[in-house]
């Protein structure tokens, strides 16, 4: 029988109940649950210091959008003393990417921060749309995720920020736990799960929605009446992802604790020193600067493969897999000497 009072104020009638917790609770306890949680999980990682020019990876939807306005909100409430600047990829998806930073752009006046949009053919010559054309829809999700990620860092490098935060959830996490461990990719286990990421000279990426769980952001943005994009890309519905997510939603229906519980699981693996010595040391690609294990970074590998004319042949499906699995995202160094990015303070592309 539904409880006829919120269980966190005993005053109000409750209206929604957290998919997290199953607790029935009023719409301003949800805020405030919601909000207080995020917040939480960013002092106890210490995520952000004082002055730090943080740049938003903004992509219109849903989990974007909410990191957006909770980032606006929390820093105003608690003096993180944060400059937030709202970054945008346009990968050259018709119908979809322009319509979405349609969306960003609102944002950016309702939010009142910089925004910058950086795109595909800008940076690597190349769109979305011009690469599935080419090689067709089975491996385009990796193309899209290599250049994406590459791009958030050149992007950031050009707004010369000290942080990304990104809205990667509880739910995209625990998928990325799932995929590790479908490829038996021990080693990637432990890293993926990590909340912040930083290298020798590189730009700091985190997470601050880590534990919150996708539907609890839906939620989140409904009630508060946030302005997004809810469209689903054109090209990612055979993407490997989609096979841990759907396992992920079964396990969720049965136990809602299991996204969390197999975070947990994730931070628990610790990598043997034998395993460690397997990874290859960092280097620079030789032709974009960009960080990499090998001479070329993937970026520059598979726009080796476009421009031959390889594309069919660059990637094999346990590399595919291995790509589409890795979270969080190599980093970018701050120097770009290939692709000649402005390095300006926060504005509007």
């Amino acid at each position: 029988m539904p409880s006829k009072t919120c269980a966190l104020c005993h005053s109000a009638r409750p209206i929604l109940k957290r998919p997290k917790t199953g607790q029935q609770i009023c719409k301003d306890c949800f805020f405030k649950v919601f909000e207080t949680e995020v917040h939480n999980t960013i002092t106890e990682a210490n995520l952000f210091r004082t002055g730090d020019r943080v740049a938003i990876g903004a992509s219109g939807g849903k989990d974007s959008t909410v990191l957006a306005y909770v980032m606006k909100t929390l820093n105003e409430r608690y003096g993180y003393g944060l400059e937030l600047f709202l970054l945008s990829i346009d990968e050259g998806i018709t119908g979809y990417r322009d319509d979405s930073l349609e969306t960003v752009k609102r944002n950016q006046e309702q939010y009142d921060m910089p925004l910058k949009i950086l795109s595909y053919d800008e940076l690597y010559g190349w769109t979305m749309d011009r690469i599935v054309s080419t090689i067709g829809r089975k491996n385009n999700c990796t193309f899209c995720g290599v250049f994406r990620r590459q791009a958030l860092d050149r992007g950031a490098s050009a707004l010369n920020v000290d942080h990304i935060v990104t809205g990667h959830n509880a739910d995209d996490i625990a998928e990325t736990v799932l995929m590790n461990i479908m490829r038996g990719d021990i080693a990637r286990l432990g890293r993926c799960t990590a909340i912040c990421t930083q290298g020798e000279d590189t730009i700091r990426r985190s997470k601050p929605f880590k534990y919150a769980y996708e539907k609890e952001i839906v939620m989140y943005a409904y009630f508060k009446k946030l302005d997004y994009f809810s469209t689903e890309c054109i090209y990612s519905p055979d993407a490997y992802r989609g096979h841990a997510r759907a396992f992920l939603k079964d396990l969720e229906a049965a136990r809602p604790s299991a996204i969390i519980d197999i975070i947990h699981s994730g931070e628990a693996f610790e990598v043997k020193q034998e395993v460690k010595a397997t990874q290859k040391l960092q280097q620079t690609c030789k032709r974009c600067g960009y960080m990499s294990s090998n001479e070329l970074c993937k970026a520059c590998t598979l726009l080796e493969g476009l421009e031959r004319g390889l594309s069919h042949a660059v990637i094999t499906d346990r590399a595919r897999q291995k790509l589409d699995a890795e979270e969080p995202p190599s980093q970018a160094m701050r120097t770009i000497p290939y692709f000649n990015l402005p390095r300006a303070p926060g504005v509007t592309s």
